[in-house]
Formats: structure tokens, sequence, C-alpha cells
């Protein structure tokens, strides 16, 4: 038998739209490495910043001692009877020897305060003396312009002009020694104060630094003597006040990054929260009409809720109307037989002197028939209850089931095909009670035969369950679901069957569908494979 199955329009559900959407995880997450990031990217933004005041200063003395050591070169040449770059070959034919700022605040040792001068082991020569008593005003006006501190050294380290160090030895000192072997040398050293440190001096390494350099003066393959420099560098304020139209524009920026920030929370959370709210408490008042999705889900995690939130409102809303439908069935259905049996007591009552024997039977039948009618009512409302709320969990294969419905009624002939080997997602007095309701529906239509065909799709089992017995009239495919409803009501009929079979699908969420058929009827019932 070909089966034509018919799509079915399923229940009205709102579902949030499906889109990717940040997780709260992740919002979160976000936040704190923002703030986290931001004081380092202060104290990042300082520390480059004071590094590339010291590289600055250490730029700024390199060029001052050039200048000083060319003229030195050229004083110490005549004095010494040596040839000096004067005599050399134009300056477009000697080679560049720029001198590149080296210092470092990450990488470059701070050593401590510039060791003293000493006692030199032989007094300068007096030619050197002479020439650093003419370059002295030059370094006391370079001094006043500049703030940097010089000394002119001879080549044993013999200050010869400049400070009140002349005539001391500073051949001791790391980097003037370095300079004596002809080499350029920098160092970072601790600053010794002469005033106390200024309030706000945590804040930046600048004020408790200064920079030397030492230059070696070369004439021709020898060193002549040294330019021995040191500065501070700049404070970090004083330039930052320099600068603070910028410092106002990146405070306003970080500003606008924590705006940023409070408005994503605002957006992604606190508002499709506060909807939500708004959301129970309208279902709370107005029911079933208030149930709607939020215009704006924010967050993974919200989304998931609103989806839940909706779900289970409307659940409840369809679990209100059903229990509201199925009251008014039952007082409608037991009312008939009460009020039959309460007619035929009254009349045995006030008539049975005058009633003959065969009139009094045929009342006390009607009487059992009706009692029996509620005790069938009733257990089929005790079956719908089990089947509203059954225990979950077990699996069955089909094959048993199907063996279990082939003995019990066998007034059937039942043919089973397909993946009969697989297992439901139900106990198996569960399965056996849907597809006994189904046999047993069958038989009471005069069907013969009922057809079982299970195929499995990814994690479901659809199964198509055929007879071959009277056929559903089209004025009532659409009720055969309904509570109570029957075409069988004079022989014991109750309609509760078809219900029962899909109240205990879709506690399993599984479900039955009525589809078309040659020939008499077929379901289609979908179950969660294991």
């Amino acid at each position: 038998m070909t089966l034509r199955l018919a799509a079915k329009s399923g229940a009205r559900k709102l579902l949030v739209k499906q889109k990717w959407r940040p997780s709260l995880a992740m919002i979160v997450f976000a936040v704190l490495t923002t703030v986290t990031a931001l004081p380092l990217a202060g104290l990042f933004f300082f520390r480059l910043y004071e590094n590339q005041l010291i590289r600055q200063t250490e730029a700024e003395l390199v060029a001052q001692c050039a200048v000083l050591a060319a003229l030195f070169e050229r004083e110490a040449g005549s004095a010494l009877g040596k040839p000096s770059a004067n005599g050399a070959p134009p300056h477009r034919e000697r080679p560049f020897k720029p001198v590149e700022p080296s210092l470092d605040l990450a990488g470059s040792k701070i050593l401590g305060p510039r060791p003293d001068a000493r006692p030199p082991a032989s007094p300068p020569d007096a030619a050197l003396l002479d020439i650093g008593r003419s370059l002295q005003p030059i370094l006391a006006n370079a001094q006043k312009t500049t703030l940097a501190g010089f000394r002119l050294l001879d080549r044993h380290g013999v200050v010869i002009a400049g400070g009140n160090e002349i005539g001391l030895s500073l051949a001791q000192v790391d980097e003037v020694a370095q300079a004596l072997g002809g080499h350029y040398a920098s160092v970072l050293r601790l600053r010794i104060r002469n005033q106390p440190p200024p309030p706000l001096y945590s804040i930046t390494r600048g004020t408790s630094v200064r920079v030397f350099t030492a230059m070696p003066v070369m004439i021709g393959s020898e060193v002549a003597g040294v330019v021995y420099a040191s500065r501070t560098p700049s404070n970090i304020l004083k330039n930052l006040k320099a600068e603070r139209y910028r410092v106002a524009a990146a405070l306003a920026a970080v500003v606008a990054g924590t705006l940023v920030v409070g408005f994503l929370f605002w957006r992604t959370i606190t508002r499709p929260m506060h909807q939500l709210i708004a959301n129970m408490r309208a279902i709370g008042v107005a029911h079933r009409s208030a149930i709607r999705a939020p215009d704006h889900h924010g967050t993974r995690e919200l989304a998931m809720l609103s989806q839940g939130f909706l779900d289970m409102a409307e659940r409840l809303s369809d679990r209100t109307d059903y229990i509201a439908t199925f009251a008014a069935h039952v007082s409608h259905e037991l009312k008939s037989p009460l009020s039959a049996i309460q007619g035929a007591a009254e009349l045995l009552r006030d008539s049975g002197a005058d009633m003959s024997e065969t009139e009094r039977r045929k009342f006390l039948d009607n009487v059992i028939g009706d009692a029996q009618r509620l005790t069938a009512l009733l257990d089929r409302l005790r079956e719908l209850a089990r089947a509203d709320n059954p225990q979950a969990g077990g699996s069955t294969p089909l094959a048993l089931v199907v063996a279990a419905t082939r003995s019990a009624f066998s007034c059937l002939s039942v043919e089973a095909e397909g993946c009969l080997d697989e297992a439901v997602a139900m106990a198996a007095d569960n399965a056996t009670i849907i597809f006994a309701h189904l046999a047993d529906n069958a038989a009471r239509h005069q069907a013969k035969t009922l057809r079982i065909g299970a195929q499995r799709s990814g994690d479901t089992i659809s199964v198509v369950v055929a007879n071959d017995g009277e056929p559903i009239a089209d004025n009532n495919r659409d009720k055969i679901f309904m509570p109570f409803f029957t075409t069988r009501r004079e022989a014991g009929g109750t309609g509760m069957g078809l219900e029962i079979v899909r109240s205990m699908l879709r506690a399993h969420r599984g479900s039955i569908d009525l589809v078309a058929a040659d020939r008499g009827v077929a379901f289609l019932l979908m179950f969660p494979a294991v």
C-alpha cells in the first residue's frame, strides 16, 4: 500500500530569530579586558613617553659633544703639533659615522651615582690646561642654555675644563674608560639631588636618573681627550603640560570608550532584561495576547532565556486552554450518563409498584450500561493523566512493541517492516500503550490488517501505522484528536484513545499526524531515537 504523507500545519509557536549574538561571557570578558587594559595602556604611555624623553636627551648631548669634540680636536691638534681634521679630506669625502641614541629604560642598566673624581697619577699637560681655560667660557655659556654639565678630559681622563673638578681624574668612571678606549659610551645613572623631589615624583622616573655621555676626541687614530657631558631628562609632567591639549584629547577618547562600554552593557544586557521583565508582567495580566518576542535580545544567553520563556508561556497558555476545554468535555460526558442514571432511579422509585418486570429490567440495564460507560471514561481519564505525565527515560526496540501488539490483538494481522531493531527513547509500557490504542481503534473500525513501517532519519524514528478499516470522513479528519470525539459512542467508544496517544508522544518529544492513505486510515508517528 502506497502512503502519501501530507504536510501538517503545526501549532503556533513564537521563535526568536536565529542569528549570531555575542555571549554574556564574551561581553563580560571584553569589558574586563578593556578595564584592565586602560591602566596598562596608561602605564605603557608614560613609559614610552619617558623613554622618548631620555632618547631625546641623549641625542641632544651627542650633538653638543660632537661640536665640542670638533672644537677640542682643532685646539689640541695645534697645541700638540698633530694634524687635526682641518687637514683631512673634504667633508664630502669623509665617511659618515652617526651616533644613534641607545639608552632604554627597559633594557639599559641604571647605575649608581657618578663616582667622585680622584687625584691623577700625573698632572695634565700645561698646553691642554691652557686649552681648557680658553674653552671654559664656551662650556659655561653652553650650560646656561642647555642645562647640561660638560667636562673636557685629556687622554688620561684628567679634567682640564668644566665644573670644579679641574685637575682631578675621572678615568675610573666606566663610560669615561670606554671613551678613553676610543668608543662612544652612554649610561643612565641615579641622580644626586640638591633639592627635595617634586610632589608627583612617583609618576615618573625621569627626575630620578641622569644621562651621561662620553665621546672620544680623536686626532688621527689616537685618543686626544674626552668630552664628558650629562643632563637630567625633561620632567614628564612639564612635557604633558606643554601637550595638554593632546592629553585632553586622549582623556576624551578614554571617556568616549567608557561611554561606549556603558552603551554596550545597556543595549546587550540591561535593555533586553527590562523588556523581558515587562513581557512577563504583561503575560501575567493579559495572558496569551501578550505572548510575543522582545524587540531586542542582546546576548546569546538572553536570547535563549527569552526563547525558553516564550516556549514556557506558550505551553502554559496551551495547557490552560486544554484544561478549560477538557473540563467542559468531561463535565458534558459525565453529565449524560449521570442524568440517565438519576432518571432511571427516580422512575424505579416512584413507579416501581406499577412497573412490569420487563420494564424494570430495561431500566436496570440502562443504569448498568451508563455506569459501565462512566467506569470506561474514568479508566480513560486515568490513562490520559498517565500519558500526560509519564515516567521519563527508558528505551524499547520496535520489534518488542510489535510482538506485544501482535500478541494482544489476535483479531488483526500485524505486518511490520523497516528498522525494527532500532530503539525508541521510551519505556516499553508507554510504547505498548501507544500501539495498543492504535490497534484497538483499527479493530473497532472493522480493520483486518495493521501495517507498521519504520524508518530512521538522524535522531528521529518515523513510524507509519496503517489499517484497512473504515476510512475517516473528510468532515471528521480535523476532529479525531479532539478529546471525547467518537463515532462509536453506542458501541462503547470514549473518544479518548487518540488523545492518549498524542499526549504520550508529546510527553516524550514525539508527535502523531493523520496522513493520506489509498485505503483505510494511516498515522505518522515520530519517536525520538536512542
